[in-house]
């Protein structure tokens, strides 16, 4: 596996990249690829960090798994490619986005848009077997991106974490709530949503109001 990630990034993350259980990840991603259809493509793994630069990350979404199906997953949380028909959670997303902040539903399920202005998409896992949800768990990619949460709330000011549902919320504890904002709610997916955990969150407004508290720049969502 290559790890063609950002260079502002490689300061924070070059200690892990050479720890052995990085290493052994980087071995099992590569024969996984290598042997069965894996997704997200081989060049977007890290495209969260690729698009979302170190020193302009002002809001965290964690999810946790890429989407396994054909042509979906491009290397950032709850996006799909354009033209690819939208997940049920993405649908949610932007439900919920049209009712807090009036934003016309986007016909693109494509967020490049959100990292680009500093919104850092990151899947707990960065990787998976196609249709097989959760086979790259529990492989070391987990100890890599709390390292990056880690990262993230000890040498940034001011982000904004937002946890959807209880898989994210455990990722609470790696972070300062001292000199970081955390929102939490259910989960966008419609078994959480439809139980009344997700709609009328209003985490897009919320998150534009602290990000002007804190002299950033809100976010297009």
């Amino acid at each position: 596996m290559n790890v063609n990630i950002h260079q502002s990034w490689k300061p924070y993350l070059e200690a892990e990249f050479n720890k052995p259980y990085f290493k052994e990840l980087a071995s099992f991603v590569k024969c996984e690829y290598k042997t069965n259809r894996c997704f997200p493509p081989g060049n977007q793994i890290f495209n969260a960090f690729n698009h979302c630069h170190f020193d302009d990350v002002k809001v965290v979404i964690i999810g946790q798994d890429p989407y396994h199906g054909e042509g979906q997953a491009n290397g950032l949380c709850f996006s799909v490619n354009d033209s690819v028909p939208h997940p049920p959670s993405l649908i949610n997303i932007f439900k919920e986005l049209e009712s807090d902040l009036g934003i016309p539903y986007p016909k693109s399920g494509n967020l490049m848009r959100w990292a680009d202005q500093g919104v850092l998409l990151l899947n707990a896992t960065l990787t998976v077997k196609a249709h097989q949800a959760g086979s790259h768990q529990n492989k070391g990619w987990e100890i890599f991106t709390d390292a990056v949460i880690k990262i993230i709330s000890k040498k940034m000011q001011g982000v904004v974490f937002l946890l959807w549902g209880g898989y994210a919320k455990h990722k609470q504890k790696l972070i300062d709530s001292n000199k970081h904002h955390i929102l939490t709610s259910g989960h966008p997916s419609p078994l959480s949503a439809n139980r009344g955990y997700w709609f009328g969150n209003k985490h897009f407004s919320k998150s534009n109001f602290l990000l002007v508290k804190e002299a950033q720049t809100p976010v297009e969502w």
